[in-house]
């Protein structure tokens, strides 16, 4: 039997968190979803270093990113996926609070495969979280594999 991908998520407001992972429950995804709370620990998380050192081998069906995080933003975090020859190909959604264009506009100039607004009214956030679920970790086919 084919193991489930994991779904890795970045951000570091616990409210955030909490209404995140209530929404992909509530959507049913079989996905593990495995939380990390700044752009430094996403890259030790995907590069196998610090207290993921022993992580097992697997690449997530995609990466979830907040915009405003501490150590490492975001953008400065996607910049490094993306300069990887391992996770080139990676889906990246940004869910970010940030209606700038400019954010918009770097983030896809960087290569995001997405990018939603939180959506104020929790009804509004749940529908939101669960269709990014369920085309990132259900409907797409992504190039990255092990």
């Amino acid at each position: 039997m084919e193991k489930i991908p994991v779904i890795l998520y970045a951000e570091d407001n616990l409210n955030d968190i909490e209404l995140t992972l209530a929404a992909f429950r509530e959507s049913n995804l079989a996905n593990q979803v495995d939380v990390v709370r700044d752009g430094e620990e996403v890259l030790d998380y995907l590069f196998y270093r610090g207290k993921y050192v022993n992580r097992e081998k697997s690449i997530p069906v995609f990466v979830l990113l907040d915009l405003k995080m501490p150590k490492l933003d975001g953008i400065e975090t996607l910049k490094k996926i993306r300069a990887s020859e391992e996770y080139r190909n990676l889906p990246v959604v940004m869910l970010t609070s940030s209606q700038m264009e400019s954010d918009v506009y770097k983030s896809y100039q960087l290569g995001v495969n997405g990018f939603v607004v939180k959506p104020i009214d929790f009804a509004d956030f749940v529908k939101a979280i669960k269709g990014i679920g369920y085309f990132w970790a259900i409907l797409n086919t992504s190039p990255c594999k092990l």
